[in-house]
């Protein structure tokens, strides 16, 4: 508590007591944005969180490749080969 007032002291001495009214006003609106922002920010992510769980869920491809063709990493992992030959190169039996 002590601190506090020590510091409000400091502040009334650096302003004046003119520019206080001011200063917490600009505080005060400045908080707000930063609560509007976080807040925002929840959003946006517990919306993405809820669609990538409805695209998990319905199998719905979540991203695109290059060509802007659907890709499901989870199905194209599964249908990749475990171990890929070099280009230009075949493998024969025997």
């Amino acid at each position: 508590m002590t601190e506090l007032m020590v510091i409000f002291i400091i502040i009334l001495l650096l302003f004046g007591p003119q520019k206080l009214p001011g200063i917490a006003r600009g505080l005060g609106k400045a908080m707000g944005e930063v609560k509007k922002a976080r807040d925002e920010f929840e959003r946006e992510i517990t919306h993405a969180v809820k669609q990538a769980e409805t695209a998990s869920i319905s199998h719905e491809p979540v991203s695109q490749d290059i060509a802007g063709e659907p890709v499901n990493p989870a199905v194209d992992a599964a249908n990749e080969p475990a171990i890929r030959e070099p280009a230009g190169k075949e493998t024969h039996g025997g």
